[in-house]
């Protein structure tokens, strides 16, 4: 099938399976006339790529991970990268949650000061291992 046929199959756009192909996620054979060509398999193999995508792995990972769709079967070290890959999502998850638990902080300092009109103050919770920004830029020049 040509490309833009592969493009319709998979709602993927001609711009992104070129790129696939740029990547070594995807082969093509070309006509006589320079034109790409590709096996039905290719369907099944954008659709992989794209659930890769939308698992926030790499091209480059991807590429490591496509011979399983080969023989359809994940081996060990597939398995393992995709661990790895999912303890790193849940340590970005963590970081947010705590980066979201501190915007909260300030957001409720800001709101008093806005209802009660006076200043914002340094507020920290030591339990948090946070301090002012005056305490931590004397205490990094020490």
């Amino acid at each position: 099938m040509r490309i833009g046929e592969l493009s319709k199959r998979t709602c993927v756009s001609v711009r992104a399976l070129r790129y696939y192909e740029e990547q070594g996620l995807l082969v093509s054979e070309r006509s006589a006339s320079g034109q790409r060509r590709y096996g039905d398999d290719a369907v099944a193999r954008v659709q992989f790529i794209q659930q890769l995508y939308a698992a926030g792995i790499s091209s480059a990972s991807i590429a490591e991970m496509l011979p399983c769709i080969a023989t359809g079967v994940a081996s060990p070290e597939v398995l393992a990268r995709l661990h790895g890959h999912r303890a790193s999502v849940v340590k970005q998850i963590e970081d947010l949650r705590a980066t979201l638990r501190q915007l909260d902080r300030v957001m409720d300092g800001a709101t008093r000061s806005a209802e009660s009109g006076t200043p914002c103050p340094p507020r920290y919770h030591e339990q948090d291992g946070a301090r002012p920004m005056a305490e931590a830029s004397a205490g990094s020049r020490a």
